[in-house]
């Protein structure tokens, strides 16, 4: 028997080896299994919220964690609890009666002694590993609190999150540590709860506080353990938020904040003169809405640059700010739009004085690269209750007011009235109709002859184009050129009028009619296309024209403003032999100086001065001393609007060269024309059509 005793004692310790091998290694896979699952699910619930959902991750990370600690700790007891049961089973197998029970109970002993050992070493490494992977958590802060909420565990993220070393905050309260002072008693009866009543406490996003004092946004995970024994354990899984919520304030400034200004934008702003209105109404209280619109900045921007136009923008800005009273608004809405409100106004014209403060604060130039730049601005004022009953119609109506303070003149302000509202949607109801008109072919040419003073023969004939819908009467041009240049259709009837004028020249020429010349408008809209002059001379040479064929009227005003490209066209086609006439004059900017340095061949005296001339003295020395300047500059100058009789005298007597106006022809279609250029023979009689 003693011979097997060695042998007994080296199988019982292979045995019990091996048994405890099993059992940790089945152990080691379910947990392995474990986060294997819980990987697999945290991605999957990642690809399946999708990144734009950073608000889930820190719920996710911190769920795995604390169930990972759960596991573990569950793992670890149940496995302390299996290492006492082979120790009992060979005490009872210990039977000193029986010899071989004696040392088969020896060899039991030493297998689960060496078992034992084997064991806590494992666990002692296992809790190591366990350990540092939660100290390797960067953003991620565990704590562990006894009963009675004292801290028993605490990582190198929570000291990094909440500035307490593990020394310093170990055997500390949880509430006196991080938790701030108005949450403390909800804490400690939440923990209470889950003690006695197994209530647990939800996961949640949180603002708990540093050592230092300052908020610290986390969101929030618990976990207890040992929870129905004497000795229950909370461990806290803290996920750092504060980068989440710096993004979340960052977006949240970029979506309410102009970014250029600092000020509120149009969303915000909105927002916030809904809620003065209500508290308007409640009081009985006007309200006012400016509506501010920067004169010329895109020819700023263009000239200055774009990093000095931006700097403008700041200093209307801040300029604008020293226009508010304590309670008013003030928002930046488009590129050179700002916005304002007045509320507690006791009566509507108490916004007087404020509009006249904000038209003050442009009276001073802006210092740009340098030099000082005056810039205007025109404003729109809509006033509550009668303008509007709510935040977008009274910025609708102050919008629309201002955009008629910009068509009368710079640096005006306009009060909205309902008469300017049914304007406007005219306005706008003709343009969508226009559209269509060149789509239907329903705008025509006709021609008015401009004829010798002395004479009255025909020299030359202006084309002027006319619209006749197919439903209802004709429609004015005065009516729908403005609306024309608004709306950018200018564009498209300036093609069509260039090139029909064209093609009706050159089927006068086949006739043997072409000897008058042809002139056409152009507007400043058009000349700021790059492509209208290229567009001139290539349906000129489509339809065999020279420069002598076709003639180009423009305005005092779209000459001076013009750019020194356009002049230098202008100057080409000048020398080329085409004839340019100065439409209108003595209605724009009237200086003089410049008729030397523009390439002008013409100059045609407007109606105005000539219908009152006969009987105003003023308007009749205005009239001669163009008609002397013209002359003395070698040009022809034109007289329009010539009526009646007592006009023509007047025009033949300060020696106009050319007369336009009903006295002699009103404009008439292509075939009026044709057939009076056709029955024209020897002198050409006055024909009064």
């Amino acid at each position: 028997m003693k011979s097997i005793r060695p042998a007994l004692v080296l199988a019982g310790w292979v045995a019990g080896e091996h048994i405890l091998y099993k059992r940790l290694r089945a152990h080691a896979r379910l947990l392995l299994g474990v986060a294997v699952l819980l990987m697999a699910a945290f991605v999957a619930a990642l690809i399946w919220i999708g990144p734009g959902e950073v608000a889930w991750l820190p719920a996710l990370l911190s769920t795995s964690v604390a169930l990972v600690l759960g596991m573990g700790w569950w793992y670890e007891r149940r496995g302390s609890a299996r290492q006492e049961v082979p120790l009992n089973q060979a005490a009872e197998v210990n039977d000193p009666s029986s010899e071989s029970g004696e040392w088969a109970s020896t060899a039991i002993a030493v297998a689960d002694h060496h078992a034992l050992v084997l064991a806590q070493q494992r666990h002692s490494e296992s809790e190591l590993r366990f350990r540092a992977l939660l100290e390797s958590l960067p953003k991620v802060a565990v704590q562990g609190y006894d009963s009675r909420r004292r801290v028993i565990y605490w990582n190198h993220a929570s000291t990094q999150l909440y500035g307490y070393l593990p020394e310093e905050a170990h055997g500390q309260l949880l509430e006196d540590l991080i938790i701030p002072d108005y949450m403390q008693e909800g804490v400690v009866a939440a923990h209470h709860d889950w003690i006695e009543k197994g209530i647990e406490i939800p996961a949640a996003e949180l603002e708990l506080k540093s050592k230092s004092g300052m908020p610290v946004a986390v969101f929030s995970q618990h976990l207890m353990l040992a929870e129905h024994s004497d000795d229950p354990l909370m461990f806290c899984v803290d996920v750092d938020l504060s980068e989440q919520k710096e993004a979340r304030r960052e977006l949240e400034y970029v979506t309410r904040y102009d970014a250029l200004t600092q000020l509120p934008n149009r969303h915000t702003f909105e927002r916030e003169l809904q809620e003065f209105i209500v508290a308007a109404q409640r009081h009985g209280e006007y309200l006012a809405v400016l509506f501010v619109d920067l004169d010329r900045f895109a020819e700023i921007n263009d000239a200055k640059g774009y990093e000095q136009g931006d700097l403008l923008l700041s200093m209307v800005a801040k300029r604008l700010r020293y226009c508010q009273r304590g309670s008013d608004l003030l928002s930046r809405f488009g590129s050179d739009e700002f916005v304002l409100a007045f509320p507690h106004l006791r009566a509507g014209n108490d916004v007087l004085q404020l509009v006249e403060k904000v038209l003050d604060s442009f009276s001073r130039p802006f210092l740009l690269d340098g030099r000082e730049v005056h810039v205007t601005a025109s404003l729109g004022v809509s006033l509550y209750p009668d303008n509007g009953t709510n935040a977008r119609e009274l910025i609708h109506n102050a919008d629309a007011a201002k955009n008629r303070a910009k068509l009368s003149a710079p640096n005006r302000c306009w009060f909205f009235n309902q008469k300017i509202h049914d304007e406007l949607m005219h306005q706008h109801r003709l343009a969508e109709r226009l559209q269509l008109a060149l789509a239907e072919q329903e705008l025509s040419l006709h021609y008015q002859p401009q004829v010798s003073a002395m004479s009255g023969r025909i020299e030359n004939l202006e084309a002027l184009v006319r619209w006749y819908p197919k439903e209802g009467g004709a429609i004015s041009p005065a009516e729908f050129i403005p609306v024309a240049e608004r709306s950018q259709l200018i564009h498209r009837i300036g093609e069509w009028v260039i090139r029909e004028a064209c093609r009706q020249q050159a089927e006068w020429k086949k006739q043997g009619l072409g000897g008058a010349r042809v002139d056409i408008n152009l507007s400043g809209k058009q000349l700021a296309m790059a492509n209208t002059f290229h567009h001139l001379e290539a349906c000129m040479g489509e339809f065999g024209l020279t420069p002598q064929d076709i003639g180009i009227e423009l305005t005092e005003n779209v000459l001076i403003e013009a750019e020194e490209h356009i002049l230098n066209t202008l100057r080409d086609l000048y020398h080329r032999g085409m004839k340019i006439a100065i439409d209108d004059f003595g209605t724009g900017y009237s200086s003089l100086s410049y008729l030397k340095l523009f390439p002008v061949t013409s100059l045609k005296i407007d109606r105005s001065f000539v219908r009152d001339a006969p009987k105003d003295p003023s308007d009749r020395a205005i009239m001669a001393a163009a008609v002397f300047i013209g002359h003395r500059l070698g040009l022809e100058v034109i007289a329009e609007g010539v009526e009646n009789e007592e006009q023509l005298e007047l025009v033949r007597e300060m020696k106009c060269d050319l007369v336009q106006g009903y006295y002699f022809f009103k404009p008439m279609s292509a075939t009026d024309t044709t057939r009076l250029l056709t029955g024209l023979v020897g002198g050409q009689p006055r024909i009064v059509s």
